[in-house]
């Protein structure tokens, strides 16, 4: 089933997009619906293969940096029609994905309070819930069925609603996880009487949160 919504998700950007044909002239949505996938499974297959946590890293943050056109990109793309938009939005989730790790885990290297074991740990965590959330849209290339290219359009739109949704909660895990380590990090800064030392890494922007 998660197959099969990730193929209509896909074929919906292909073929609604059609409707704005204006906007093909200035991006390819699609094209950069894929380089954004791309982006964040290489993002993934880097943080599990290299041996040296910190070099590892450098090397997420190089794909990251390199595929991040295709974020500021697609964001940029407007006047989609409904449908199309909801994809645009949830694949700009999975590039979001990214982007909280690869800011907040720099950030983290630098964070006295966790050790080598932890950055690790959290590392992989991150991986996890990156790897689970481009799951969801990696079938950008495949052939569709004629059976699912005969869904009427609330069907349609139910489907991408769905994997909207799947995608958010994933989005929001990552959210979560960052705010629970940041607030470990103040926990021991605090009980050390240098709470203000985490403050200024991280900022006191979402504070609330810690």
């Amino acid at each position: 089933m998660r197959k099969m919504i990730s193929i209509v998700c896909v074929v919906m950007l292909f073929t609604v997009t059609s409707k704005v044909k204006a906007q093909w002239v200035v991006t390819d949505p699609s094209n950069l619906s894929q380089s954004i996938v791309n982006t964040a499974r290489q993002i993934v297959q880097t943080s599990t293969t290299a041996t040296n946590m910190i070099n590892n890293f450098k090397e997420v943050q190089k794909v990251y940096n390199q595929g991040k056109e295709y974020y500021d990109k697609l964001k940029a793309v407007n006047n989609l029609v409904k449908d199309a938009r909801k994809v645009q939005q949830t694949v700009l989730l999975v590039g979001d994905v990214s982007e909280i790790y690869v800011k907040n885990f720099g950030k983290m290297l630098n964070d006295p309070n966790f050790n080598q074991q932890e950055l690790t740990a959290i590392a992989n965590g991150y991986s996890i819930l990156l790897n689970e959330s481009t799951n969801l849209l990696k079938e950008l290339k495949q052939i569709v069925s004629a059976s699912t290219l005969s869904l009427n359009d609330k069907e349609r739109m139910d489907i991408i609603d769905g994997v909207y949704k799947e995608v958010k909660e994933y989005h929001n895990l990552v959210r979560y996880f960052t705010n629970k380590n940041i607030s470990v990090s103040y926990l021991r800064s605090k009980k050390a009487n240098n709470s203000k030392r985490v403050l200024d890494l991280y900022g006191t922007a979402n504070q609330k949160y810690w």
